[in-house]
């Protein structure tokens, strides 16, 4: 399967969510950590379902399906 999210995406993602979870947590501002958990399950995951809308693609090379 080929996600659409590259490493350094995928990176930056994790960091900026555990960055926002973090924060969230010592300002006891849940809605922050709910935004948080956002960028770090699609840093996880490799899929962003917001790129394919704007036709964006920061991890594979190739367009195929297999």
């Amino acid at each position: 399967m080929c996600f659409n999210a590259g490493k350094i995406d995928r990176t930056i993602r994790v960091i900026v969510g555990l960055a926002l979870i973090g924060y969230g947590l010592f300002a006891q501002n849940y809605i922050v950590v709910a935004i948080g958990v956002v960028p770090l399950a699609t840093g996880a995951i490799g899929f962003c379902p917001f790129y394919p809308i704007f036709k964006l693609n920061t991890g594979c090379k190739k367009d195929s399906v297999r």
